[in-house]
């Protein structure tokens, strides 16, 4: 399926009016797509495998800003620290430490997103508000010098109930209000997917990560 030329359009107008980013999210899908969307002018991708990133980042142009949205393993981060932009799904100090000490050999700082559960469904993934508030303070007594939280992420619940979703970024918003105030890195909030990024966009998102509505549904 050909990219969206018209929607990838309209939605870039309406995120510049906003002042929010697009991270096109382009997992599965071949290099030749996210080069055509490159040659509209899109340069932030979003990938959720390593190997998969590795691969892509050595073939595509040079200043794309590669951002890892999938559930990142401590054993994996040393692969993708030379180059990644942003890394999205933190939840555990673990993992900080591990993003730390990869992004000091390579000589670099690493941006990150904590991970926060708003959504119904289970999942082994995210913190509560508590572990939330317990890992930023672990995190800024570590004094970490290559790693950078700089905002908040989170995923709404899989349903057709736009209020519920709402109420989730409510949610998730207030508590990167919250954190904020003591946290002058704190600057992205990310949630809205190709599903319900208008509603996070009404909610304060200023980054949306959107697949299927630019690509076509995933191989």
């Amino acid at each position: 399926m050909p990219i969206n030329k018209t929607f990838f359009h309209s939605v870039t107008e309406e995120l510049q009016k906003q002042k929010a980013t697009l991270v096109a999210v382009s997992k599965t899908k071949p290099d030749t797509d996210i080069k055509a969307l490159y040659d509209l002018g899109q340069r932030d991708f979003g990938e959720n495998y390593v190997q998969e990133l590795v691969e892509k980042s050595a073939k595509l142009p040079a200043d794309i800003h590669w951002h890892f949205i999938g559930h990142l393993q401590s054993n994996k981060v040393k692969y993708i620290a030379p180059f990644v932009h942003l890394i999205h799904a933190v939840d555990s100090f673990k993992l900080l430490k591990e993003i730390n000490k990869e992004a000091g050999k390579n000589n670099r700082t690493i941006p990150c997103l904590l991970q926060v559960h708003i959504a119904q469904e289970e999942t082994k993934f995210g913190l509560d508000e508590k572990e939330l508030e317990h890992l930023y303070l672990e995190y800024k007594n570590a004094g970490f010098n290559h790693v950078k939280v700089t905002g908040l992420m989170g995923m709404a619940s899989f349903t057709d109930n736009m209020e519920i979703v709402r109420q989730e970024f409510k949610q998730l918003k207030s508590m990167f209000d919250r954190l904020q105030k003591d946290a002058p890195d704190f600057g992205i909030l990310s949630m809205g997917m190709s599903s319900d990024y208008l509603v996070a966009l009404e909610e304060g998102s200023n980054l949306v990560r959107i697949g299927s509505l630019l690509f076509g549904e995933r191989n």
